[in-house]
């Protein structure tokens, strides 16, 4: 009983997360895009606006059931279920701090790699059972879309499983706590625990992964379905995309999923680039900062701060750049994200090789 019992307090807790987290993120996504563009953004409602998405949700949370009369209604509902329940499972197996991880898994990237290509089943789900022709042309673009950019940003991170050597989400993140033989014969450091920190991200340790985490930001944008890749969902050219249709708690499910969505990229990004959970700060002289730092606390704190700034940078990017046009989409993907993609993997392969 205390078994069933644990996991439904571990998924009950990670629900709550991702809910909060959404709320966190809309006002922030308004008060950054509100500063982009010289204006206050949400003022009214709380001290600096800070209650606004409280009331939208609980105002759309209030909205009716609408199903059209022509759509397929075992599809339209589901829908909205399979793209939240897809993106939520990838919480699973993410390593939140030393020893804390729901589920840790050997296959734990390959894990959530998979979970996550059953959410184009629901976008095209949702398009295809509106009965809708905007809805139906932003699922298809986003299928399009999202299964050619899964190409480079698997491939981006099958170079750091070259490097480290495990699919264990976990293990590569502990492996960034130190300074690895090959790093320090590259670096030309030899005093390995003097160092430490920031110096042991994979990002530093095989500097060509500096270029690998590059194309998987991109592709992970891509993913989301966010600016400037944000073509499935263009209010200018499809009204609102695969979820015109619709309303209420369906819709915020789908709302849910998306800042979800956004936060899971940032977070598979920060444990195989950026640490993880591991402290930037250096061992200076006697002092272990970087040890020091990085208990299951400290862990959380630094794995949410940097995810966090990722998140900051995909918000930030959303309001500066401009939306691509389909064939600009598909020509940066195939022509430039997946070339470069291969070059990072086959240096991978050659690094890993040659700093044996």
């Amino acid at each position: 009983m205390n078994f069933y019992l644990t996991y439904v307090l571990v998924a009950s807790a990670l629900f709550a997360f991702t809910a909060l987290f959404t709320l966190f993120a809309l006002y922030s996504e308004r008060k950054i895009s509100a500063f982009i563009q010289d204006r206050l953004g949400p003022m009214e409602v709380g001290k600096y606006g800070s209650l606004q998405a409280f009331a939208d949700i609980l105002k759309m949370l209030q909205k009716e059931f609408i199903i059209p009369t022509a759509a397929d209604k075992i599809l339209f509902i589901l829908a909205p279920i399979i793209i939240f329940v897809s993106v939520y499972l990838g919480f699973a197996a993410l390593p939140w701090a030393p020893g804390l991880i729901p589920a840790s898994l050997n296959l734990g990237l390959f894990y959530i790699f998979a979970i996550l290509s059953i959410e184009t089943l629901g976008i095209l789900m949702a398009g295809w059972g509106s009965n809708n022709k905007y809805a139906l042309l932003g699922s298809m673009r986003s299928v399009a879309q999202m299964v050619s950019y899964e190409i480079p940003a698997g491939i981006s991170l099958l170079s750091v499983v070259m490097i480290s050597q495990s699919l264990n989400l976990q293990e590569i993140t502990i492996r960034q706590g130190i300074l690895t033989s090959e790093a320090v014969n590259f670096l030309g450091i030899w005093d390995v625990k003097a160092i430490g920190g920031i110096l042991a991200w994979n990002v530093f340790q095989a500097p060509h992964l500096i270029v690998a985490y590059i194309i998987y930001f991109i592709a992970s944008l891509a993913e989301c379905n966010r600016a400037p890749f944000d073509i499935p969902e263009a209010e200018s050219e499809l009204v609102g995309g695969f979820h015109v249709e619709y309303s209420g708690l369906r819709f915020a499910f789908i709302f849910l999923a998306e800042y979800s969505m956004m936060f899971l990229v940032g977070m598979i990004g920060v444990v195989l680039f950026l640490g993880g959970w591991n402290s930037p700060l250096p061992n200076i002289s006697s002092v272990s900062l970087a040890t020091w730092t990085t208990g299951i606390g400290w862990g959380i704190f630094w794995i949410l701060t940097k995810t966090l700034c990722v998140v900051a940078v995909q918000i930030w990017l959303r309001w500066t750049l401009p939306r691509f046009r389909v064939d600009q989409l598909m020509s940066f993907c195939w022509k430039v994200l997946t070339p470069l993609a291969f070059l990072c993997m086959l240096i991978s392969g050659i690094w890993r090789l040659t700093m044996m």
